[in-house]
Parts: structure tokens; sequence; C-alpha cells
């Protein structure tokens, strides 16, 4: 289904309004706030598939598999670290029965290598990591602490469901397997590849 008419401009207050229409969504970033997680961003599918699936007429939070949870801290780049703070949200968290996913930005060099057979450098921020997606318009996150928006892009192709390659972190190979599965999901989706 093609949607009638696709509005090509959001800003950054309708676009977090439409977020909170997920009600996951609206209680993470409230609960979040009072665990005072640093640099804790709610970021990811949670928050873009609300725009679309509203543009779609489908509900706020059809589909949506995870809650991606980005935080930095470089104070103890440990393993255990990182799992109190996941088993913190979990228990903050776990009448919402969604799976969420905590990560510390500030090790996933550590682990990435590993698990996907290429390098990734160290990162200075959680909004580092929200830089790396590999859909340009996808790069946004909610930081938690002031209710704010970061979106490195504009969010005119998020609203208008233009798909372009992230040039902060170019992998066409990876790039086309994730645009064609959003496009199978939301089939007015547009991929525009090799630009310039």
């Amino acid at each position: 289904m093609t949607p009638a008419l696709i509005s090509t401009q959001v800003s950054a207050r309708d676009f977090i309004r439409i977020a909170r229409c997920n009600p996951v969504n609206a209680s993470l970033l409230s609960r979040l706030r009072s665990l005072d997680i640093p640099q804790c961003h709610l970021t990811a599918g949670c928050l873009f598939q609300a725009l679309w699936n509203t543009t779609s007429g489908q509900p706020a939070d059809r589909g949506v598999s995870d809650y991606d949870i980005f935080y930095f801290d470089d104070s103890d780049l440990s393993y255990e670290a990182e799992d109190r703070v996941i088993r913190e949200v979990g228990t903050a968290c776990a009448d919402l029965d969604v799976k969420i996913e905590v990560r510390n930005q500030a090790r996933v060099h550590l682990w990435y290598p590993e698990r996907f057979g290429r390098p990734y450098p160290p990162l200075k921020s959680a909004r580092d990591g929200i830089d790396r997606y590999l859909v340009a318009c996808t790069c946004v996150g909610v930081d938690v602490a002031s209710g704010e928006l970061y979106a490195p892009d504009s969010l005119d192709d998020l609203a208008a469901g233009i798909l372009r390659i992230n040039p902060r972190f170019p992998d066409p190979v990876q790039f086309r397997r994730k645009a064609l599965s959003y496009q199978e999901r939301w089939p007015w989706l547009r991929i525009v590849e090799n630009e310039g």
C-alpha cells in the first residue's frame, strides 16, 4: 500500500510526538530518565518505524521487534559493568514485556570485529554509535535526559521514505540488505543508490 500523501517534512517535535504514540517508547523515555544512565538514548527502529507505520495508516508500534538503548560510559569497559546496566533496565522495564537491547557504545569496538569480521573504531559518545547506522535517515535517537531528538541528517528523507547509504559508514552490501528489508515492510519506501 502506498500512502496517498507522503509529507517530505516533519519537525523534531512532531517526530518525537509520533514516536511516543508507541506506548512502549513513551514508557521507556520516562523510566530511563530516572535511572540516570550516562548519555542514554532511545534509538533505532522503535522511533523511525513509528513514523513509517503512522504514514502507512498502521499503529505506531506495529512490527517493532526490539527497543534499542545506547549509552556511553568509558569509566569501566568490562562486560560486567555493561551487564549491570542491562539488568537494571531489565528490572525497571520487565512489565513492558518487550525485547530491550542495551549497549554501551564505549565498548562496541571490543566485540564488533569478532562478531562481524571487520574493524570498528573506538567511539567517543553514544551519538557516535547512532551515526553509524547503515541507512542515513535512520540515524535518529532521543536523548533520555533532555528529551531532545538527535538526527544528524535532515528528517526530510525519513518522512519521505527515501533510503540512502550512510556516508559516515558506507557499506553498500549491508546497506542494500537493510534497505530491502525495510522496503518489504513499507513498500512505498524508495531506495536511492549510487548518487554522485
